[in-house]
């Protein structure tokens, strides 16, 4: 992690500080947390090839287009970077509708049902682990649009680099539900939505771990499986 005075001046706040206080008492988790996403994504990647390529022709069978969706997000310190999905949506869909996906939202493909239903999108996301754009747990990377709405508090996420998993993926698993019918989707997303995870992400700083990450790839594991885990 950086040093205090060399983080982007917007993010030397005093909100800020106290989550930075926390992080820098704990750089041998942070030390144990690269080194096993280095390792685990590396592998994973060899052991899920079969699977990659099986994705990536189904995708492209049943829709065209790219196989990844790639689209820029935010990470550690506020530095862009383009993500690696899989595609469970129309081909340009990004520019179709709202940046954020409702329930039975017409642009997602019949190959991409099943994908998103699964969280097998999120498979291609060990390029960016193992790049170290992102890390298993930590915070979801948010669009610019979004991020232009944080709060100075809120910039502390970028502490650490966003993260495939983390509690608001295991609580909010049915978000595109909860948007189902709402008129104005980006607006209840950044009014309601957006401060909800913002509370358990920042409560994920304080509480950082490296076993507690371990923890929650876990939980996510039994979330996909279908296990329901209510908010503590």
């Amino acid at each position: 992690m950086k040093k205090w005075e060399d983080l982007p001046v917007e993010m030397q706040l005093p909100e800020v500080r106290e989550y930075y206080d926390v992080l820098n008492k704990k750089k041998g988790s942070l030390f144990l947390k690269r080194v096993f996403d280095i390792m685990v994504s590396s592998v994973l990647l060899v052991i899920l090839s079969p699977v990659i390529l099986l994705l990536s022709m189904a995708i492209k069978l049943d829709s065209g287009g790219p196989v990844f969706y790639r689209q820029e997000r935010h990470t550690q310190y506020g530095r862009k970077f383009r993500i690696h999905k899989f595609r469970s949506m129309c081909d340009g869909a990004d520019k179709k509708g709202s940046l954020v996906t409702v329930g039975n939202d017409e642009r997602v493909t019949r190959v991409g049902k099943v994908v998103r239903k699964c969280r097998l999108d999120e498979i291609a996301q060990l390029i960016d682990v193992f790049k170290g754009d992102m890390t298993f747990v930590g915070v979801r990377p948010e669009v610019g649009k979004y991020v232009e709405k944080y709060e100075k508090e809120w910039l502390a996420t970028f502490l650490l680099p966003a993260g495939v998993t983390n509690l608001t993926c295991i609580y909010f698993k049915d978000e595109d539900e909860m948007l189902a019918g709402v008129d104005d989707v980006d607006r209840e997303y950044i009014e309601k939505i957006l401060p909800i995870k913002m509370k358990w992400n920042l409560k994920g700083i304080k509480e950082f771990a490296f076993w507690n990450d371990i923890r929650l790839m876990f939980m996510t594991f039994f979330t996909v499986c279908g296990k329901e885990y209510r908010e503590e």
